[in-house]
């Protein structure tokens, strides 16, 4: 083989191979020039970043901002609601109602007998969203004034707060926590014409008093009531005590009562309480001491839409100590009743418990 051919060949060799040293050389080179930037271009990078992070900070205040406005106004309107300013009127925050009764009364050793019993004007004002007030207005038989049969009367008018959203305080004029009809004596809440004889003589309803009153209730269900009130005045030559209210009507006032109640409501249809009350002088001036005991249930349960059971059950008993009460024989007066009812109605029952103004 020629020697010239070969060298040839292996220079070309050679000088390709340097080319491509050359070329990998640059590459590595242009590499490193990458991950290192120059001090020109690092403090490019450096016043960009400076410039996004002044951006953001500024973004993140106006935030703040706003934030700070939407809760100043949420509190605004929630102070305006309170004053009773956000656009409603007073008309809005009031509310009237009431309600009448017509008795017809066949009676076998009399005359049959009818009789407006009762016309009652209900109103209520509430004056901000923890602070309100309630009052009913009373017409008796009709007609009142002197040697008429009936009377006007103030059955309720007390000012009520919520504290928190289980403690509520009420002061005024107010119906007595005890037994079912006390407090929501309207007619579609009891049976019959005329209310039972246990819950008129023993509990002297519609029985009011003045005072102060605590409520707490809890999820469960259960209601705590107690009240600081005026007596009663009973007569000592009887001792009855639906003689003995005063009707806060320019009353005697030397020794008041206590009143307290649990109640559970907790299920469906289904009330549960007891009533404790205590005066040290129930005639306001011979020292006989009186208490009394309330327990009642009562138990409702649909059997269809229209049908539904019911049972209700009370005891109420007084004990007074005195000399003059143990001589009339009137130092224990109790009674009490059961009453089993079908309740029927045109439309379909849609609460069956009671709804007093608490």
């Amino acid at each position: 083989m020629n020697t010239n051919q070969i060298l040839p060949a292996v220079r070309r060799s050679t000088v390709f191979n340097g080319a491509c040293a050359v070329v990998v050389a640059l590459t590595a080179g242009s590499a490193v020039a990458q991950e290192m930037p120059s001090p020109e271009e690092m403090w490019q990078v450096i016043q960009q970043q400076q410039q996004e992070i002044d951006a953001l900070k500024e973004r993140i205040g106006a935030g703040e901002a706003q934030v700070e406005e939407t809760t100043q106004a949420i509190e605004a309107v929630v102070e305006s609601m309170d004053a009773g300013t956000a656009g409603a009127g007073w008309w809005d925050r009031t509310q009237i109602g009431g309600y009448g009764e017509l008795h017809y009364n066949i009676k076998e050793d009399s005359l049959d007998r009818v009789d407006f019993h009762r016309y009652v004007l209900f109103f209520g004002h509430d004056f901000n969203a923890t602070t309100r007030m309630f009052s009913e207005l009373e017409l008796e038989h009709s007609l009142a004034g002197d040697g008429k049969p009936g009377e006007v009367e103030l059955e309720q008018a007390y000012i009520e707060r919520d504290f928190s959203n289980s403690v509520t305080g009420r002061a005024g004029i107010m119906l007595m926590p005890v037994g079912l009809l006390n407090e929501v004596h309207e007619p579609p809440t009891f049976y019959g014409v005329e209310r039972n004889k246990i819950e008129n003589v023993i509990v002297p309803t519609t029985w009011w008093e003045a005072g102060v009153s605590g409520t707490m209730t809890t999820e469960a269900g259960v209601q705590l009531d107690v009240m600081l009130h005026s007596g009663l005045k009973v007569p000592t030559d009887s001792f009855k005590i639906r003689s003995g209210r005063g009707k806060v009507a320019n009353h005697d006032f030397e020794d008041g009562a206590v009143t307290g109640r649990i109640r559970y409501t907790g299920m469906p249809g289904v009330e549960l309480a007891a009533a404790l009350q205590h005066q040290a002088d129930l005639t306001q001036g011979s020292d006989a001491s009186g208490t009394l005991v309330v327990a009642n249930a009562d138990v409702t349960r649909p059997i269809s839409n229209s049908m539904s059971l019911g049972l209700r059950a009370l005891y109420a008993g007084w004990e007074i100590d005195g000399d003059e009460a143990a001589a009339l024989g009137a130092d224990s007066q109790n009674g009490w009743y059961l009453e089993p009812s079908v309740r029927m109605a045109l439309c379909p029952l849609r609460d069956l418990g009671h709804q007093g103004r608490q």
